[in-house]
């Protein structure tokens, strides 16, 4: 976040791409890792429990990035597909100065099955 403020500050012809997934989806990969909710006898068991999974979860409330970036004096605009993504890169690239694209995709949830991914 200060990042925007930086290149704000001094007209930085940078494009940041945040991918938001609307988790801590890296972490939520790293908690299936452990193999937390298996019992000793390696079975499944009822997975992480409900504190733990709220602490993974960017919701309530959602961090509204591109209202953020443009408090910070960063031009921004979300973006839910891959041909809104090209549209924004190629606007923000020809336009001097800092932008900020929020990329919305789905989080990753890794399944029971996947162990030790």
């Amino acid at each position: 976040i200060q990042a925007l403020w930086t290149q704000a500050r001094e007209r930085l012809d940078v494009t940041t791409v945040l991918i938001n997934n609307a988790a801590y989806a890296i972490l939520r990969m790293e908690l299936a890792r452990t193999l937390a909710d298996q019992t000793d006898a390696g079975q499944t068991g009822a997975g992480p429990g409900e504190r733990a999974a709220r602490m993974l979860d960017l919701s309530a409330p959602t961090p509204d990035f591109t209202q953020l970036s443009t408090g910070l004096g960063v031009p921004a605009r979300r973006v839910t597909t891959a041909e809104e993504l090209d549209r924004a890169l190629r606007e923000a690239y020809a336009e001097p100065g800092p932008h900020l694209i929020e990329a919305i995709v789905p989080p990753v949830i890794p399944p029971p099955s996947a162990g030790a991914w």
